[in-house]
């Protein structure tokens, strides 16, 4: 099992065979909490960016950026460029996912990277990556956002054309066309 998981421990729970959950309720439910709690203190905490998806607002994405930040995306076909362009996309998108998870996240220098998961669509799953420089005063310069799978992406793509009609250049969108 070594190699297909990252840092794995393994827990014996004495006096007890294939059902340690039935044979030793309390010590299983005990190191049960154990594991629970150590991944639960993983979870990436929710500040700048990641509390602006929970809270869904354009106001809460232009908190974060600065004033020239850049957007490119693999739900655009273009980049999109200052903050006001940038907070309306931003705050749009946020409100086409019906759950949104951010799983991981590393840091180097000025960069953040984040990996998420999330749901759209009536429960359709999406993944991918977010990459986020910042400057010296922590607000976000460029952001580069991965969706995946394709198909899920194409799809957000055109939601979020249709919600901006009127709003947003809708060059910057796939329509499927």
């Amino acid at each position: 099992m070594k190699p297909r998981f990252n840092h794995p421990t393994v827990i014996s729970i004495g006096n007890a065979g294939h059902w340690p959950h039935v044979e030793q309720p309390e010590d299983f439910a005990t190191n049960l909490r154990e594991f629970l709690a150590a991944v639960d203190a993983t979870a990436v905490p929710a500040q700048g960016w990641t509390r602006a998806f929970e809270q869904k607002s354009e106001n809460s994405f232009a908190d974060a950026f600065a004033v020239d930040v850049v957007l490119e995306a693999s739900v655009l076909t273009r980049p999109a460029v200052g903050i006001d362009e940038v907070k309306t996309i931003m705050g749009t998108a946020s409100q086409i996912y019906e759950a949104l998870a951010f799983t991981y996240e590393a840091h180097s220098g000025l960069q953040n990277y984040l990996q998420w998961e999330a749901q759209a669509f009536g429960g359709e799953k999406l993944f991918g990556v977010t990459v986020l420089t910042k400057n010296e005063e922590g607000k976000v310069v460029h952001a580069a956002i991965h969706h995946r799978p394709l198909g899920g992406a194409l799809k957000f793509s055109a939601e979020l054309a249709r919600r901006l009609q009127g709003k947003i250049d809708p060059g910057f969108f796939y329509t499927g066309s």
